[in-house]
């Protein structure tokens, strides 16, 4: 397994991470699981846009590089607005995605690992993260095995239905 290469990320990566988040969807649509995030590209949606130009312009933003190619991106800072508030200090994980040509290569623990270090280096002591918890739950035990235990489910509505969501945490 090749290493991948951690550094700061910043307007000069929004694009590449909207591109990441297209091959995902594309990835997931192909699977035919298109109630995570439909079918929309990422890059057309600007409320997307919005968000991800936002995780860039807060200093959270990180992206992982192989061979000097984006292949992840992790966001990182306050919780988002649809889950619970954390009761003690805490690093929220905002965004994770990992280019899937590359899937099983680790660059998914290695941006956790990232986060668990930037947690450690601010003296809090709990990251959070949350995920889809609907389909067949396999983004929720992808958390688990990365260390995460669950805690509140939650939904988001949407249009006429709702999205699931989990919300875990790790003790560091």
């Amino acid at each position: 397994m090749r290493s991948v290469e951690i550094r700061a990320g910043g307007a000069a990566d929004v694009a590449g991470v909207l591109e990441l988040l297209d091959g995902a969807t594309e990835w997931l649509v192909a699977q035919g699981r298109t109630d995570q995030w439909g079918t929309e590209r990422h890059s057309a949606n600007p409320r997307r846009v919005e968000q991800v130009t936002g995780f860039a312009a807060d200093g959270g933003l990180w992206i992982a590089e192989r061979d000097g190619r984006a292949v992840g991106a992790l966001a990182v800072g306050a919780a988002l607005p649809y889950v619970p508030p954390a009761t003690e200090p805490e690093l929220y994980v905002r965004l994770l995605v990992t280019d899937r040509a590359a899937k099983g290569t680790g660059i998914g623990t290695a941006l956790l690992d990232h986060a668990r270090s930037l947690a450690k280096e601010l003296g809090v002591g709990m990251l959070r993260v949350d995920c889809f918890a609907g389909g067949d739950g396999a983004l929720v035990r992808y958390y688990e095995g990365q260390g995460f235990t669950r805690a509140e489910a939650f939904e988001v509505p949407v249009n006429d239905s709702a999205w699931p969501g989990q919300l875990l945490i790790q003790r560091l």
